[in-house]
Protein backbone atom coordinates (compact mmCIF):
# COMPACT_ATOMS: atom_id res chain seq x y z
CA UNK A 1 0.00 0.00 0.00
CA UNK A 2 1.17 3.55 -0.80
CA UNK A 3 2.31 5.44 2.46
CA UNK A 4 0.88 9.04 2.83
CA UNK A 5 0.27 11.43 5.52
CA UNK A 6 -2.91 12.91 5.30
CA UNK A 7 -4.76 16.48 5.78
CA UNK A 8 -8.32 16.88 5.73
CA UNK A 9 -10.59 19.71 5.74
CA UNK A 10 -13.39 19.48 8.35
CA UNK A 11 -16.44 19.07 6.12
CA UNK A 12 -19.11 16.50 5.71
CA UNK A 13 -17.75 15.85 2.27
CA UNK A 14 -14.23 15.20 2.89
CA UNK A 15 -15.02 12.73 5.52
CA UNK A 16 -16.36 10.68 2.99
CA UNK A 17 -13.62 10.45 0.94
CA UNK A 18 -11.41 10.06 3.77
CA UNK A 19 -13.26 7.18 5.05
CA UNK A 20 -12.71 5.52 1.33
CA UNK A 21 -8.83 6.31 1.07
CA UNK A 22 -8.11 4.75 4.04
CA UNK A 23 -9.49 1.05 3.04
CA UNK A 24 -6.93 2.36 -0.14
CA UNK A 25 -3.47 3.43 1.34
CA UNK A 26 -1.42 3.31 4.15
CA UNK A 27 -2.21 6.66 6.48
CA UNK A 28 1.80 7.40 8.20
CA UNK A 29 3.23 9.74 9.57
CA UNK A 30 5.06 12.84 7.86
CA UNK A 31 8.04 11.43 8.06
CA UNK A 32 7.74 8.05 6.87
CA UNK A 33 4.67 9.32 4.41
CA UNK A 34 6.12 8.97 0.74
CA UNK A 35 3.80 11.88 -0.15
CA UNK A 36 0.90 14.05 1.05
CA UNK A 37 -2.75 13.53 0.16
CA UNK A 38 -4.78 17.02 1.15
CA UNK A 39 -8.33 16.40 0.88
CA UNK A 40 -10.37 20.53 0.84
CA UNK A 41 -9.93 23.14 -1.53
CA UNK A 42 -7.99 25.54 -3.05
CA UNK A 43 -7.67 27.88 -0.30
CA UNK A 44 -6.93 24.99 2.00
CA UNK A 45 -4.34 23.77 -0.09
CA UNK A 46 -2.42 26.80 -0.63
CA UNK A 47 -2.48 26.94 3.14
CA UNK A 48 -0.27 23.02 3.74
CA UNK A 49 1.93 24.08 1.02
CA UNK A 50 3.29 26.70 2.90
CA UNK A 51 2.86 24.94 6.50
CA UNK A 52 4.47 21.50 4.88
CA UNK A 53 6.86 22.57 1.69
CA UNK A 54 9.88 21.77 4.17
CA UNK A 55 9.74 18.56 3.77
CA UNK A 56 10.32 18.07 0.22
CA UNK A 57 7.83 15.50 -0.33
CA UNK A 58 5.28 16.02 -2.78
CA UNK A 59 1.21 17.04 -2.73
CA UNK A 60 -1.57 15.61 -3.81
CA UNK A 61 -4.69 17.50 -3.78
CA UNK A 62 -8.43 15.88 -3.87
CA UNK A 63 -10.71 18.11 -4.27
CA UNK A 64 -14.00 18.37 -1.91
CA UNK A 65 -14.65 22.10 -2.18
CA UNK A 66 -16.07 23.89 -5.47
CA UNK A 67 -13.64 24.46 -8.61
CA UNK A 68 -10.52 22.81 -7.33
CA UNK A 69 -8.28 24.52 -9.55
CA UNK A 70 -4.98 23.30 -7.18
CA UNK A 71 -6.61 19.73 -7.05
CA UNK A 72 -7.47 16.39 -8.40
CA UNK A 73 -10.59 15.20 -9.24
CA UNK A 74 -11.69 12.33 -6.90
CA UNK A 75 -13.07 9.15 -8.56
CA UNK A 76 -13.44 6.40 -6.19
CA UNK A 77 -12.94 3.86 -9.21
CA UNK A 78 -9.70 5.46 -10.54
CA UNK A 79 -8.13 6.52 -7.06
CA UNK A 80 -5.53 4.24 -6.74
CA UNK A 81 -4.86 4.35 -10.57
CA UNK A 82 -4.80 8.07 -10.65
CA UNK A 83 -2.38 8.29 -7.50
CA UNK A 84 0.14 6.29 -9.27
CA UNK A 85 0.33 7.31 -12.54
CA UNK A 86 0.21 11.21 -11.36
CA UNK A 87 3.18 13.32 -12.87
CA UNK A 88 4.65 15.90 -10.86
CA UNK A 89 5.41 19.50 -11.46
CA UNK A 90 6.86 22.13 -9.81
CA UNK A 91 6.15 25.83 -8.61
CA UNK A 92 8.08 28.70 -7.31
CA UNK A 93 6.33 31.09 -4.98
CA UNK A 94 6.48 35.13 -5.38
CA UNK A 95 8.05 36.17 -2.15
CA UNK A 96 6.76 40.01 -1.19
CA UNK A 97 8.94 42.07 1.24
CA UNK A 98 6.59 45.00 2.49
CA UNK A 99 7.91 47.79 4.35
CA UNK A 100 4.91 49.73 6.53
CA UNK A 101 4.75 53.40 7.92
CA UNK A 102 6.42 52.25 11.04
CA UNK A 103 9.38 51.02 8.86
CA UNK A 104 8.84 47.64 9.78
CA UNK A 105 9.77 44.69 6.98
CA UNK A 106 7.20 42.02 6.71
CA UNK A 107 7.44 38.79 4.53
CA UNK A 108 4.94 36.66 2.81
CA UNK A 109 4.77 34.12 -0.50
CA UNK A 110 2.05 33.31 -2.63
CA UNK A 111 1.48 30.77 -4.95
CA UNK A 112 -1.35 32.49 -7.01
CA UNK A 113 -0.40 36.22 -6.37
CA UNK A 114 0.13 39.70 -4.55
CA UNK A 115 -2.71 41.98 -4.30
CA UNK A 116 -1.48 45.70 -3.34
CA UNK A 117 -5.00 47.32 -2.42
CA UNK A 118 -6.20 50.34 -0.84
CA UNK A 119 -7.43 49.78 2.70
CA UNK A 120 -9.99 52.90 2.87
CA UNK A 121 -12.76 54.66 0.61
CA UNK A 122 -10.19 56.60 -0.86
CA UNK A 123 -8.20 55.24 -3.85
CA UNK A 124 -5.05 53.80 -4.15
CA UNK A 125 -1.60 56.10 -5.87
CA UNK A 126 1.01 53.36 -6.67
CA UNK A 127 4.23 53.73 -9.08
CA UNK A 128 5.58 50.43 -10.23
CA UNK A 129 9.07 49.71 -11.68
CA UNK A 130 10.78 46.85 -13.04
CA UNK A 131 14.41 46.62 -12.04
CA UNK A 132 15.46 50.62 -12.04
CA UNK A 133 13.09 51.19 -14.85
CA UNK A 134 9.44 52.43 -13.93
CA UNK A 135 6.24 50.54 -15.56
CA UNK A 136 4.19 53.36 -14.98
CA UNK A 137 5.40 56.52 -12.42
CA UNK A 138 1.39 56.82 -11.12
CA UNK A 139 -1.42 54.92 -11.31
CA UNK A 140 -4.80 55.60 -9.46
CA UNK A 141 -7.12 53.10 -8.76
CA UNK A 142 -8.26 49.97 -6.64
CA UNK A 143 -4.94 48.49 -6.43
CA UNK A 144 -2.45 46.09 -8.37
CA UNK A 145 -1.82 42.55 -8.77
CA UNK A 146 1.10 40.65 -9.32
CA UNK A 147 0.38 36.62 -10.51
CA UNK A 148 2.24 33.42 -11.27
CA UNK A 149 1.30 31.32 -14.25
CA UNK A 150 -0.06 29.07 -11.52
CA UNK A 151 -2.56 31.72 -10.40
CA UNK A 152 -3.42 33.52 -13.74
CA UNK A 153 -6.69 31.64 -14.14
CA UNK A 154 -7.65 33.24 -10.72
CA UNK A 155 -8.40 36.97 -9.44
CA UNK A 156 -5.83 37.77 -12.50
CA UNK A 157 -8.07 36.61 -14.80
CA UNK A 158 -11.32 38.22 -12.64
CA UNK A 159 -9.36 41.80 -13.22
CA UNK A 160 -8.45 40.90 -16.54
CA UNK A 161 -5.23 39.76 -16.68
CA UNK A 162 -3.83 37.36 -19.25
CA UNK A 163 -4.00 33.99 -19.06
CA UNK A 164 -0.22 32.21 -18.78
CA UNK A 165 1.00 29.52 -19.87
CA UNK A 166 2.90 27.22 -16.62
CA UNK A 167 6.04 27.21 -18.94
CA UNK A 168 5.58 31.05 -20.10
CA UNK A 169 8.71 32.14 -17.75
CA UNK A 170 6.29 35.00 -17.31
CA UNK A 171 4.37 37.07 -14.45
CA UNK A 172 1.41 39.21 -14.94
CA UNK A 173 0.81 43.03 -13.38
CA UNK A 174 -2.81 44.02 -13.72
CA UNK A 175 -4.68 47.04 -12.36
CA UNK A 176 -7.72 46.45 -10.03
CA UNK A 177 -10.37 48.71 -11.39
CA UNK A 178 -7.62 51.66 -12.96
CA UNK A 179 -8.82 55.13 -12.29
CA UNK A 180 -6.23 57.48 -13.91
CA UNK A 181 -4.77 56.76 -16.56
CA UNK A 182 -8.43 55.02 -16.71
CA UNK A 183 -7.42 52.52 -19.73
CA UNK A 184 -4.02 51.14 -18.35
CA UNK A 185 -3.72 47.76 -19.11
CA UNK A 186 -2.03 44.71 -17.54
CA UNK A 187 1.44 43.92 -18.29
CA UNK A 188 3.87 40.81 -18.96
CA UNK A 189 7.17 40.81 -17.36
CA UNK A 190 10.30 37.74 -16.76
CA UNK A 191 9.38 35.91 -14.04
CA UNK A 192 13.44 37.24 -13.18
CA UNK A 193 12.07 41.06 -12.60
CA UNK A 194 12.31 42.32 -9.58
CA UNK A 195 8.92 44.78 -8.56
CA UNK A 196 8.73 47.43 -6.60
CA UNK A 197 5.34 49.15 -6.12
CA UNK A 198 5.81 52.00 -3.92
CA UNK A 199 2.43 53.98 -2.29
CA UNK A 200 2.89 57.12 -3.48
CA UNK A 201 0.64 59.31 -0.34
CA UNK A 202 1.14 56.39 2.35
CA UNK A 203 -0.98 59.35 4.61
CA UNK A 204 -4.01 59.81 2.52
CA UNK A 205 -4.21 56.75 0.86
CA UNK A 206 -3.19 53.76 3.10
CA UNK A 207 -2.87 50.50 1.07
CA UNK A 208 -2.64 46.67 2.27
CA UNK A 209 -0.46 44.08 0.61
CA UNK A 210 -2.60 40.63 0.32
CA UNK A 211 -0.06 37.18 -0.02
CA UNK A 212 -2.92 34.64 -1.22
CA UNK A 213 -3.99 34.69 2.67
CA UNK A 214 -1.45 36.57 4.47
CA UNK A 215 -2.40 39.97 4.88
CA UNK A 216 0.48 43.28 5.80
CA UNK A 217 -1.93 46.56 6.53
CA UNK A 218 -0.63 50.17 6.11
CA UNK A 219 1.91 49.37 3.07
CA UNK A 220 4.83 51.72 1.92
CA UNK A 221 6.56 49.82 -0.24
CA UNK A 222 6.34 46.39 -1.30
CA UNK A 223 8.86 44.76 -3.55
CA UNK A 224 7.82 41.05 -4.92
CA UNK A 225 9.87 38.23 -7.43
CA UNK A 226 10.15 35.18 -7.57
CA UNK A 227 11.83 33.26 -4.56
CA UNK A 228 13.14 30.41 -6.15
CA UNK A 229 14.97 28.51 -3.44
CA UNK A 230 11.42 27.84 -2.25
CA UNK A 231 9.87 25.10 -4.59
CA UNK A 232 6.01 23.12 -4.46
CA UNK A 233 6.22 19.66 -6.17
CA UNK A 234 2.44 18.87 -6.80
CA UNK A 235 0.91 15.52 -8.20
CA UNK A 236 -1.58 16.09 -10.77
CA UNK A 237 -3.32 12.94 -12.66
CA UNK A 238 -3.14 12.94 -16.80
CA UNK A 239 -6.46 13.36 -17.12
CA UNK A 240 -6.76 16.77 -14.76
CA UNK A 241 -2.85 18.49 -15.08
CA UNK A 242 -2.70 21.68 -14.47
CA UNK A 243 -1.81 22.58 -17.99
CA UNK A 244 -5.06 21.31 -19.09
CA UNK A 245 -7.04 23.32 -16.66
CA UNK A 246 -5.05 26.28 -18.24
CA UNK A 247 -5.90 25.95 -21.38
CA UNK A 248 -9.04 24.82 -20.82
CA UNK A 249 -9.75 28.26 -18.94
CA UNK A 250 -7.69 29.94 -22.43
CA UNK A 251 -10.76 28.39 -24.56
CA UNK A 252 -13.52 29.44 -22.86
CA UNK A 253 -15.94 31.85 -23.48
CA UNK A 254 -18.03 34.14 -21.33
CA UNK A 255 -21.16 33.47 -20.71
CA UNK A 256 -24.20 35.44 -18.86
Amino acid sequence: MIDAYVVSYPHKETKKIINFINKKINFSTLKKAKLIIVVGGDGFMLQILKKFYKHKKPFYGINSGDYGFLMNKFSPKNFIQDLKRSKSISISPLEMKVKNKFNKVKKGIAINEVSILRQTRQAASVSIKIGSKYLIKKLRGDGVLVSTPAGSTAYNLSVHGPILNLDSKKLSISPVSPFRPRRWKSRTVSDKSKIEIKNLNPVKRPMMAVADNIEIKNTVNIKISINSKIIFKILYSKKNSLDKKIKIEQLKKETL
